[in-house]
Parts: structure tokens; sequence; C-alpha cells
């Protein structure tokens, strides 16, 4: 105690007394893993972008421009509100959370209908965003926030169902409202990813996870004798099963995609030549940008993509475990599920393990909105981060 209220000038003078020292930790590996994923998402988007932009718009930054200024604007903002308290923007969650699921409902009536769904609001007629990508933000704070104050409620099963039924409210009204099934997923698996890091009780996830691949072999086993369905999302499933077979009704895509892939081998064809980012593969900057990837840096590329995630997830896990309460743990862990099942999901979609659905890859998918909030989530991580507090001691 007395060594730790001494001041630098006197620890100089009596090297021999130890001098301890708190000081604020910040994750600036974090950081880094941040730019660096946005820059090499921003590089390969140019690349898959620039061909359809010329055609589309005249230019062929059309989209880098874009997402580089969002990207760059959140980024700013990123560094700039992390150095507040979480608990700060805790007060706020219970606001955030329940305009995020206004905004939900009214998406359905005043959205705007890009691609056949209704799933944007334009403000000012200008900028527009997904109040879905909101809605994951809103979630994963707000959670913490109520596992913070229901900590001992939080390990009995009151706690874990009025847990599950918030963060269940907000995916029923994003499949409901946006109709959007693949962030819905993202946000049940957000809510139980985090139920399942506190609740002492481990059974009911395993039996949970037993139900659900009961009803996919169902789906699937129904869907294999079908060869058409009216319903888009059963079509999906008959198209995962066979998509050579069914180009016709969406499988052009995922095969394309897989070409791109298996053409690419495993050094690629160099940045900047693909082939099948030349109007072969539909949209190829958004969702299937990964296919890009594998083609022009090969499946090395895709291997460091990956391990940069794995990082990016290592040094949330570093976050939540130094985390100074609770909330500030889940908050972290919260990003972490969520950044974890948007990859997964989208790797197994590009390489068909899965039926298609409109993931995007985080910080390199193009996408304004989406980076946005990806930027905003990091910043609740970094803000935590500042709020772990380490002993330095000084011989």
């Amino acid at each position: 105690m007395f060594g730790r209220n001494k001041s630098r000038k006197e620890a100089k003078k009596k090297p021999n007394v130890s001098a301890k020292q708190e000081f604020h930790y910040y994750d600036y590996p974090l950081v880094a893993c941040i730019v660096l994923l946005t820059c090499f998402g921003l590089v390969m988007l140019y690349s898959t972008s620039s061909y359809s932009a010329q055609v589309t718009f005249g230019d062929d930054m059309f989209y880098l421009k874009k997402q580089a200024f969002y990207g760059g604007l959140s980024f700013v903002l990123m560094v700039l509100l992390s150095l507040k308290d979480y608990h700060f923007y805790a007060k706020w969650s219970p606001l955030l959370y329940i305009v995020s699921d206004i905004l939900l409902v009214i998406t359905k009536f005043f959205g705007t209908e890009i691609y056949g769904a209704k799933r944007w609001l334009y403000i000012a007629g200008i900028f527009s965003f997904q109040p879905a990508e909101l809605a994951k933000l809103s979630v994963i704070l707000f959670l913490a926030v109520l596992m913070e104050k229901m900590e001992s409620k939080t390990y009995a099963w009151r706690g874990f169902f009025t847990i599950l039924g918030i963060g269940g409210f907000t995916s029923l009204l994003t499949l409901v409202f946006t109709d959007n099934l693949s962030t819905a997923i993202i946000i049940a698996g957000i809510t139980v990813g985090m139920l399942f890091v506190v609740f002492p009780k481990k059974w009911p996830f395993a039996a949970g996870g037993g139900v659900m691949a009961i009803l996919v072999f169902v789906v699937t086993r129904y869907a294999s004798t079908l060869n058409g369905s009216e319903n888009f999302r059963l079509r999906r499933v008959i198209v995962w099963l066979n998509p050579e077979q069914n180009q016709s009704l969406g499988g052009y895509q995922i095969m394309q995609g897989l070409y791109a892939i298996g053409s690419g081998g495993l050094f690629g064809k160099g940045l900047g030549n693909s082939l099948q980012k030349v109007g072969y593969v539909p949209e190829a900057q958004n969702d299937m940008i990964l296919t890009i990837i594998g083609e022009e840096l090969g499946i090395l590329g895709v291997a460091v993509l990956t391990l940069l995630f794995v990082y990016m997830l290592y040094r949330l896990l570093v976050i939540a475990q130094n985390a100074p309460d609770l909330m500030g743990s889940m908050i972290a862990c919260g990003v972490f599920v969520h950044i974890a099942l948007q990859v997964i999901f989208n790797i197994a979609v590009v390489t068909n393990a899965i039926p298609t659905t409109g993931i995007t890859l985080p910080f390199v998918s193009y996408g304004g909105s989406a980076i946005a909030f990806l930027m905003g989530e990091m910043m609740l991580a970094l803000s935590v981060s500042r709020q772990i507090k380490f002993k330095n001691s000084d011989a």
C-alpha cells in the first residue's frame, strides 16, 4: 500500500522499494485484427465487384467507395466511443431493445423492398439500414444487462426462460416482420449461446440440439421426395440436396460458387484474376464473396482469413475471461457467439454444407449498415476491455 502511493520520482530514488501501479487495459490486438479484416475486405470487395459496378453504375469503385466510407467512419466512432465505460451504454439498453423491436415491426409496413425482400428502412431517402442488424447488437447488450441484474436468478429456471423468451421474442419479430430466417436464427443462436455460458445445467441445450437435429432430418427427408415446391425455403433445401439438377430453382449460384473455389486450387489464380466474378456468380460482393476469395487466393488465402477470424474470437474470449463483472463478460461472449455463428454459416453456405441463406461474411461482405453495427459490437467489447484493471509491480 505504501509503495502504491509513491510518485514515480520517489520510486526512482528508492529502487529497492516495490512500487505497484494499477492501469487500465485496452485490447489493441483486437483493434489490429479489426483493421486487418476491414482492409482485407475492402481489397477483396473491389476485386469482386469492380466488373459488376462498372456495368451497372459506370463506376468500378462504386461499392468500394461506399464501403470505405461507412467502414472508415464506423471505425473512428468505434475507437472514440469505446473510451466510454460500457456501463453508460448499459443504461440505454432497454430503450435500444424496444426501439429495435419497433423498427422490426415498422419494416413490414414502411420498409423498402430490395431483391424481393422488405428488410430495409430509408432515412430521409438517403441512408438505409437493416433493423435486423441493430436487433443483434441490442439483444447482446440487453441480455448482458439482464444477466447482471438477475445474476442469482439467471442460474434458475425462471431466469433461464426469461432470457430465452426475451431473445426469442426479437428473433420471432425478425422472422415474422422482415421474413429474414437467417438473421432470426443468428439472434436465437446469440441468446442460446449466452445462456449456455451462464446456465449450470447443460442437458437442456443437448435436448434442444437433439430436437433440432430430428426436425432437420425430417425436413430433409421430406424435401428429398419433392421435385419442386411453392415454398421458397423448401426449394432451397431441395436445391441444397441436388444443386446440379436444380440450377433453375436456385442451384446456379451455388454451383458457380463451387466452380470458383475448385478452380482456385491451393494458391489461387492471383488477385483480380477471377473469371466467375464476371457475371457468373450473382451478387458475388455480398454473401458469396468467399467463393471469389477462394478462386483468386486459393485455399491458402481462405485459411489465412479464417485464422484472422479465429484470432478475433480468441481476443474476445480474453476480454470475457478478464471482464470486471458479469455484464462485461456476457457482452464479450455475445459478440463472440455472433461472429462465430456468422462466419461458420457463411462458410457452410458457400461450400453447400447447408442450404443457401443470406448470411454475409463479417467485415468482408458488402453492406454499410452491417459493418456499422459490427463496429458497434466491437466498440462494446473494447469498452469492456478498457475497464479491465491490472496491477504492475516493478522491483
